[in-house]
């Protein structure tokens, strides 16, 4: 009766109040789920992509917008829904629902941080940038009915515009001072030039129209000739438009100096990005010595893997696995064909450390030309929300002569399982609010992909010193992130020190350690994510060894991280300090 009748005055007040008012009305189950759900809007209206794909028709045909005006009223609306939090009392929640806010709270907070303005001006990195965003849309889209030919021409029609406000953001950016270093940007012109073709036949924006979907032939040779007019008439002038802006007038303004400390405010701005980033209280300060006694650790391993494979200097093993031609692949095939045998090795294999697999499948793809380049190794993409598409693995191709195969099973065991396919496809799939669903903490997300390299240990991988060695040269790569990101950004280290450092630890080739640096350079601090995640998992599991001895289930521990999705690191320690006190009980252990 009571909860009914708090349930009743909640609804009077919250109908009392006016739209321009920030204060919840009163704190109950139904408030907060209000706010959830508001917030939940918010996203979505601010991605019409994922929107569309969890069948929301009005999201259909439109893009995110790329404008200041857009990002600032994003701010304002989350200060609204922090202050309504704040008008929540806690203790008349349940416990899931009391973390739900204070990872709401959390994740707010970190979005709104003094409308921080690496957020607000660092809208372009080598990493990504809103016209490459657009370029896998493109590749991403399927056109099955008529009503999805219809939402993709939409989007082609609106790309002259997307592009118009990403350019005056970037133009207020120049404004401020607040631009990319020059030397890391070096290429960045193939981001946008290999979208300006003198034939749309030659469009990856033409990409999706390779299939045809349940139109007639008509209907589709139709809509595809239409297709080429909107992108010869808008989309690639809308992208000269851009390269025009960014040689002219971006370029010219890049800054020299790569630190993020180099700019007003920036020291304590990376200082905050290390907080969000690793979700840790750990300063850069700590975060670059941890860094250094890993490259220590890792160094000593990887010497013995190299006096295995008969080198008596570590150096001479790093040299030959760099300049050896049969560890490379000849062909871009071949890497993507070792790729998926590994990966479907490891398929066999995810029973031995699983108990809980979720159902959506993954692919691999080579990264797309536009960006390949200029990009890292690897990444993935999640799987559609509504299950019209697979996870991807995207795998890069060009540049074969520096990306040797004894690299490959430990990228493939991040990328696709046990890494992040794995970990984000339960994710989607778990009884949880969306925002948990489909989104989540780097530090997790990350610290578990390079947590699944490791796991191929216990599974018969890196059976050769030289796969094993390209696992410690991959652990080895994170290690060295966290001195070289809190070095540049923080210590004042140059460009030149960085690659110089990492060449002298890792047997990455050249080329995709000046890619890496490049990166660490134009994306403050989210490298710190992936060894800092890492190691508090295995703090995890060593803790639950020592606590259940032989009676510890490998499968069940890793139901237990993965069930939450992808949470603080602080949360998880918590989670799994619970998961012991149950496991003992159950086990009726002393």
């Amino acid at each position: 009766m009571l909860k009914a009748v708090r349930r009743f005055i909640a609804a009077l007040l919250l109908a009392a109040c006016s739209e321009a008012q920030i204060i919840d009305a009163n704190p109950t189950e139904e408030a907060f789920s209000q706010i959830i759900q508001d917030h939940w809007d918010l996203m979505l209206s601010e991605d019409p992509i994922l929107a569309e794909s969890l069948g929301h028709d009005e999201a259909r045909g439109q893009l995110p917008d790329p404008s200041l005006e857009a990002y600032q009223n994003g701010v304002r609306q989350r200060r609204v829904l922090l202050s309504r939090l704040g008008g929540i009392d806690t203790s008349l929640l349940t416990n899931d629902e009391a973390l739900n806010h204070s990872l709401l709270v959390m994740m707010l907070k970190d979005a709104t941080y003094g409308n921080a303005p690496g957020v607000r001006y660092l809208t372009i990195n080598t990493y990504s940038a809103p016209h490459t965003r657009l370029a896998r849309i493109a590749e991403q889209t399927q056109l099955h009915r008529e009503e999805d030919y219809q939402s993709y021409m939409d989007r082609l029609a609106r790309v002259p515009v997307y592009m118009e406000g990403a350019i005056e953001r970037l133009r207020t950016a120049i404004e401020k001072g607040w631009t990319q270093p020059c030397a890391a940007m070096t290429g960045f012109e193939r981001t946008f030039e290999t979208h300006i073709v003198d034939d749309p036949e030659a469009s990856v924006f033409l990409t999706p129209f390779a299939k045809q979907g349940a139109v007639t032939d008509a209907a589709h040779a139709r809509r595809r000739e239409d297709a080429a007019g909107l992108i010869r008439d808008g989309v690639i002038p809308a992208f000269e438009a851009f390269g025009a802006f960014y040689t002219d007038e971006y370029k010219p303004a890049c800054r020299e100096e790569v630190g993020l400390s180099s700019l007003p405010g920036g020291g304590r701005y990376y200082q905050h990005l290390t907080r969000v980033f690793t979700t840790t209280s750990l300063t850069p300060d700590e975060v670059h010595e941890i860094g250094l006694s890993e490259v220590a650790r890792i160094r000593a391993e990887m010497r013995t893997v190299a006096l295995k494979a008969g080198f008596e200097r570590l150096s001479a093993f790093q040299n030959h696995l760099r300049t050896a031609p049969d560890y490379y692949p000849q062909t871009a095939k071949d890497r993507l064909a070792t790729a998926s045998t590994i990966a479907k090795t490891m398929d066999g294999k995810l029973v031995e450390l699983f108990g809980h697999l979720p159902r959506m499948p993954y692919t691999i793809r080579p990264i797309p030309s536009d960006v390949a380049e200029g990009t890292t190794t690897a990444y993935y993409s999640q799987p559609a929300a509504d299950g019209s598409q697979p996870g991807i693995y995207w795998l890069n191709t060009t540049k074969l002569e520096t990306r040797p195969l004894y690299e490959l099973e430990a990228l493939t065991l991040h990328e696709a399982v046990p890494g992040h396919h794995l970990q984000i496809a339960i994710s989607q799939e778990l009884d949880l609010p969306n925002f948990r669903r489909f989104g989540g903490f780097t530090a997790f997300t990350e610290g578990w992909g390079l947590y699944a390299e490791r796991l191929g240990l216990e599974v018969g991988f890196y059976d050769a010193p030289e796969t094993n060695f390209g696992r410690l040269s991959y652990e080895m790569w994170r290690a060295c992130r966290l001195v070289v990101d809190t070095g540049m950004h923080y210590k004042g280290w140059t460009r030149q020190r960085a690659i110089d450092y990492m060449l002298e630890n890792t047997g990455l080739s050249q080329n995709n350690i000046t890619r890496e640096v490049d990166r660490y350079i134009t994306w403050p601090a989210q490298a710190l994510a992936y060894k800092i995640g890492e190691l508090k998992i295995r703090e995890l599991r060593r803790q639950a060894e020592d606590a259940l001895g032989q009676d510890f289930d490998v499968r069940r521990f890793h139901d237990a991280v993965l069930e939450n999705g992808a949470i603080p690191l602080s949360v998880l320690e918590l989670k799994i300090e619970h998961f012991i006190a149950e496991e003992r009980k159950r086990l009726r252990l002393p």
